[in-house]
């Protein structure tokens, strides 16, 4: 017997329905947790390399003037002179405790910068995905919730601050009662920062006002 051509064989038609429902979204989301959604960090590789370079130089001279002179050697005459200089000062002086509280300031900013992620405009989103991370800009955020409160109705302006742990609306209302019009804020801005998708959804504070009399307000966000 001969087997029927290929393009004899009738085509079968993917099944919609059935892709449909062997997508399921709960193994992504129980990936998440494996995944810990911190800040991010910023580089600063150029200020740490050039500071590291400068400290590595200077370290490096005065160890090998400190070697020299225990060999037997006169000290560098930069180092002498600094020291004739130093020695004519006195540790009560206000110019050598300004350049003293202006080194430790110094030192305090760096030990600062190096202990902290930076890049505060980002907010970490949840992870899905243990090898991927996301973000969103406060700025995006704000956006998005000024959209969200612009649909209330009643509202006239609305102004949004995105901070890390709360972010701060301030709404102005031509008509409705406050106490309403505020409600309404609370749950479409609830909703609102539950679909941003941060890892840490950031705490609400709503302010709703009437606009001053005779003038006219624009949204601001």
């Amino acid at each position: 017997m001969t087997e029927p051509d290929q393009r004899d064989r009738p085509v079968r038609e993917p099944d919609q329905s059935a892709s449909a429902a062997e997508y399921d979204p709960a193994p992504a989301a129980a990936e998440g947790v494996h995944g810990r959604a911190g800040r991010f960090w910023s580089a600063r590789r150029v200020p740490a390399a050039l500071l590291a370079l400068v400290g590595l130089a200077g370290s490096g001279l005065l160890l090998y003037d400190i070697v020299a002179v225990r060999a037997g050697r006169p000290a560098m005459h930069w180092r002498r002179a600094l020291a004739d200089h130093l020695d004519r000062w006195r540790l009560d002086e206000l110019a050598v405790l300004a350049v003293a509280a202006a080194a430790l300031l110094v030192g305090v900013w760096l030990i600062v910068l190096a202990a902290t992620p930076g890049l505060r405009r980002v907010l970490p989103m949840h992870r899905d995905r243990a090898h991927l991370r996301a973000g969103l800009d406060r700025q995006a955020a704000a956006l998005v919730l000024r959209d969200r409160a612009m649909e209330v109705s009643g509202v006239q302006s609305v102004r949004v601050r995105m901070g890390r742990s709360k972010a701060r609306v301030r709404a102005r209302s031509h008509f409705r009662a406050l106490d309403d019009v505020r409600a309404d804020l609370d749950a479409a801005l609830s909703l609102g920062i539950r679909e941003l998708g941060l890892a840490r959804p950031p705490a609400l504070a709503v302010r709703v006002g009437r606009p001053p009399a005779g003038k006219r307000v624009r949204g601001e966000g």
